[in-house]
């Protein structure tokens, strides 16, 4: 797993996307209680301990914050599959009845499953889930940039 320790979040540059995520791995949904997926029916924050500055650059996307406040930082090759699904882990009744209360999961080789919600609105039940789907995707799919150019 690829780590670096930051102070905080930075400007956004040029090439870049950010947004605030909450966050959590598969193991760790699945170790919450019934009392906790009722409570996350008031703030998915119950779910979700993880929580900083997601940023897509040109060669890495970095979860800030994700552990004792060590970033993530997945590389292409290390992130297998994209997608925003309902699970029985996290489902349409914890989620919002909307299409847009779907978590982004993300299968990867270093960390395994994560679900996270980026910005997102607690009283409209939103995300920006779909959205980064779609530049995660075509980050993974785009070639990377030669070097020396």
């Amino acid at each position: 797993m690829n780590t670096e320790r930051t102070s905080g979040a930075g400007t956004s540059g040029a090439g870049q996307t950010r947004g605030e995520y909450v966050g959590a791995t598969t193991a760790e949904l699945r170790a919450k209680t019934g009392a906790d997926r009722i409570s996350a029916g008031v703030s998915q924050k119950v779910l979700f301990q993880r929580r900083g500055i997601i940023t897509l650059d040109q060669d890495r996307l970095v979860l800030g914050g994700w552990s004792e406040g060590t970033d993530l930082i997945l590389r292409r090759d290390e992130i297998t599959r994209v997608g925003t699904r309902f699970t029985e882990l996290y489902g349409r009744f914890i989620g919002g009845l909307l299409n847009a209360g779907k978590p982004l999961i993300l299968d990867t080789t270093t960390v395994g499953e994560i679900y996270l919600l980026i910005d997102r609105k607690e009283f409209m039940e939103t995300t920006r889930d779909r959205e980064w789907e779609r530049h995660i995707t075509a980050w993974l799919t785009a070639q990377a940039p030669a070097s020396g150019r």
